[in-house]
């Protein structure tokens, strides 16, 4: 990867090139102009991971810049300072170094760290070596713990050493009602948060019934990680469907569907493939039959997919539903599916949200509502 140039005077900038290329590529849709949600310019990612390059007595926070020519040529980068993370990950930096690196036990064949924060600083430290870890090494890792003011965990091959917990929660308010998030080490999470609260407000904005209130009808959530959508979305329908793969990211959910006293929600353990085959009777069990499908009435569907995006069987089965909403964070794919889509479907509204400033990428939302006698 590259690692990004900021420069807050410009932000405006390059955000108007990502909102000019995406009305271009979804010009050939008839879509409305995008909404933009612009992130802040510096300190907006609340994870990142870098490599711990030894040189000699010194240890430094690296990354890698890759040489566009020759993607196989890698120049190491060594940083003192980030100004994409967080303030919080900043502060830490030097922190770390200082105490790591005249400390035998923890500095011996470590060579990655992860941060994960949140906005009022809860910090969880993953520490990755090249080595197996022991009793030593818990000793001295709790005491960088009290040192640092964050939750450290030591990872080795086939081994995890959590030594105060294995999450942080964040707290997001949206529309003046505040979203409590269990986020986990080592699963997917939003890492910017603020945008992670912009994309909130919109999918809510978009999918409330007219007057307020909740909806007659159900929605089903696709690909839903810790429940980020459908803590915020279940005020606004009858019942919500989620589900999701990871065994890890849905105990996660269910732990914040809980946190936020969601009670018309439930999380099911499968992949969408497997969830399109309950829905049309194809496949039972016991985690079908805790979905209780038979007892809903879909009307919406959400899907926020890997960066590859759906598959042509995938975005068949999403546009049996009246209305769909599309959160991609690849705008390529997201256009390629809204090929397939748009047979049935038009685009209501449409939103840019820079999930990554200084970056080619950007995160996309897409309203979709069936055409009259779309089939």
């Amino acid at each position: 990867m590259s690692v990004p140039v900021v420069e807050p005077d410009r932000y405006d900038e390059q955000l108007e090139a990502k909102r000019s290329r995406i009305v271009e590529l979804f010009a050939r849709f008839a879509a409305p102009a995008p909404e933009v949600f612009p992130s802040p310019a510096s300190h907006y990612r609340q994870r990142c991971e870098f490599r711990l390059w030894h040189d000699g007595d010194e240890l430094h926070h690296a990354m890698f810049e890759v040489d566009p020519a020759d993607p196989k040529r890698k120049t190491v980068v060594r940083l003192t300072q980030y100004p994409v993370a967080s303030r919080r990950i900043n502060e830490l930096m030097p922190q770390l170094i200082e105490a790591v690196r005249d400390n035998p036990v923890l500095r011996h064949r470590l060579f990655q760290v992860e941060y994960l924060t949140t906005l009022a600083g809860e910090t969880l430290i993953t520490l990755i070596y090249h080595r197996q870890l022991d009793e030593h090494w818990d000793e001295q890792a709790r005491a960088l713990e009290q040192r640092l003011g964050a939750a450290i965990i030591g990872r080795a091959r086939k081994q995890r050493r959590v030594l105060t917990r294995d999450h942080v929660t964040e707290h997001l308010e949206v529309d003046g009602q505040v979203l409590h998030y269990q986020q986990v080490e080592n699963s997917f999470t939003q890492p910017n948060a603020e945008i992670a609260r912009a994309m909130l407000h919109w999918t809510r904005a978009v999918t409330r019934a007219e007057g307020g209130g909740r909806r007659p009808r159900d929605l089903v959530e696709l690909y839903c990680g810790n429940g980020h959508f459908t803590i915020a979305l279940a005020e606004n329908f009858r019942r919500v469907v989620a589900t999701e793969i990871s065994r890890t990211s849905v105990a996660s959910a269910q732990v914040n569907l809980a946190a936020n006293a969601v009670d018309n929600a439930v999380v099911g353990r499968m992949s969408s493939e497997e969830f399109g085959a309950a829905l049309d009777g194809e496949k039972q069990g016991q985690r079908v039959s805790e979905l209780a499908l038979e007892t809903h009435d879909f009307a919406t569907v959400l899907v926020d997919p890997p960066r590859a995006g759906l598959d042509e069987a995938s975005c068949e089965r999403i546009a049996r539903f009246d209305e769909i909403v599309y959160i991609s964070c690849n705008p390529e794919t997201l256009a390629g599916n809204l090929e397939q889509l748009t047979r049935t479907h038009a685009i209501e509204r449409l939103a840019l949200f820079d999930q990554f400033p200084w970056t080619d990428h950007c995160e996309c939302g897409v309203l979709l509502r069936r055409r009259a006698g779309g089939d």
